[in-house]
């Protein structure tokens, strides 16, 4: 078994154990596939989308990367409610779109994946998009750099046109 296919099953057995404890799970349920809850997420990436240039219109581009990040992983949601999966972890959906790309039921560029992707400090890419999110999140940077922006926006832009096709193909 793959990494990814080991994480994506510790994501559905975690699920298991927290709704035994009661608890809301923090994990991977697999269920139908949900084409209505996939045009949701997709309309959520699109006004993430929208959000980059309205932040940096206001004056506030370090919330950019916030938007950035999130219009990526709702496309990765949105995949994931076509193939019938809800998740309520990061990792877990990340795992789940490598494990989907693995069996080769999606095509999506990998630098989509490589761009939440969390790496170990020692291999911490600057250029990942979590990266940024967390450095202008938690740094105190209050304006992003305007080409990192426009690389991101395009980044974005073909992650949704991606995604569009995975979720509408039969």
């Amino acid at each position: 078994m793959s990494q990814a296919s080991n994480k994506v099953d510790w994501c559905l057995r975690k699920v298991e154990k927290e709704e035994k404890e009661g608890r809301k799970h923090r994990g991977l349920i697999k269920s139908e596939s949900d084409l209505e809850e996939a045009k949701k997420h997709l309309a959520k990436a699109e006004h993430n989308l929208s959000a980059i240039g309205y932040f940096d219109k206001g004056g506030f581009s370090d919330w950019s990367m916030s938007a950035i990040f999130y219009c990526i992983y709702h496309c990765f949601l949105a995949i994931a409610s076509k193939f019938g999966y809800e998740s309520r972890n990061q990792e877990c959906t990340i795992a789940l779109i490598k494990y989907l790309k693995e069996q080769e039921k999606i095509n999506i560029e990998n630098r989509f994946i490589d761009a939440l992707e969390i790496y170990g400090e020692r291999e911490r890419h600057e250029s990942s998009v979590i990266e940024k999110r967390e450095f202008y999140t938690y740094g105190t940077t209050v304006s992003a750099d305007k080409e990192e922006l426009k690389k991101s926006i395009n980044l974005c832009k073909d992650c949704l046109d991606q995604t569009k096709g995975i979720v509408f193909s039969s």
